[in-house]
């Protein structure tokens, strides 16, 4: 096969299973240095700075990802239309530096540390919801009273 067929088909005939894991970006050096990785996968909530193109130095937090596009979404990052509508501007992962992490997600943080996540201790949030159940002071009250009462109050 031809090394260009074979780029189109990584590139633009990717699988969508192959295009999401696309999504990485470079990590800022103290995180290289924190978690011993250059690179991850961009999630929402990630703080970023751009290194490339017109919004060259801006930061902000990414609020959209586009796995077709391969590119993310960043906040404060809009663009005018003539008519005066702002819309989203899409900057490729490539063109990012991840400043921050999203640490959410407990099983990316795990991998990043480089422990095995299925082994990590599992933290549930444990509900305590209270019932409001009938107490025994007051009596349930059966149709028959109902109707006596209606009739002593229409008297």
């Amino acid at each position: 096969m031809k090394p260009t067929k074979m780029r189109n088909q990584m590139i633009y005939q990717a699988t969508y299973a192959t295009k999401n894991k696309q999504l990485g970006s470079n990590l800022s050096k103290d995180l290289q240095k924190k978690y011993g990785k250059r690179s991850t996968r961009v999630v929402e909530g990630d703080s970023v700075t751009i290194l490339r193109g017109e919004f060259k130095g801006v930061d902000g937090k990414v609020s959209k990802i586009s796995i077709p596009k391969s590119s993310v979404a960043i906040e404060g990052v809009k663009k005018e239309k003539t008519k005066g509508d702002k819309f989203d501007v899409y900057i490729h992962t490539s063109n990012l530096v991840v400043t921050s992490l999203n640490t959410e997600d407990k099983w990316r943080i795990a991998k990043l540390e480089g422990k095995d996540p299925r082994k990590q201790p599992k933290t549930e949030k444990v509900k305590t919801e209270t019932k409001s159940e009938p107490t025994k002071d007051t009596p349930k009250e059966t149709k028959g009273a109902d109707k006596a009462k209606k009739e002593e109050d229409e008297k």
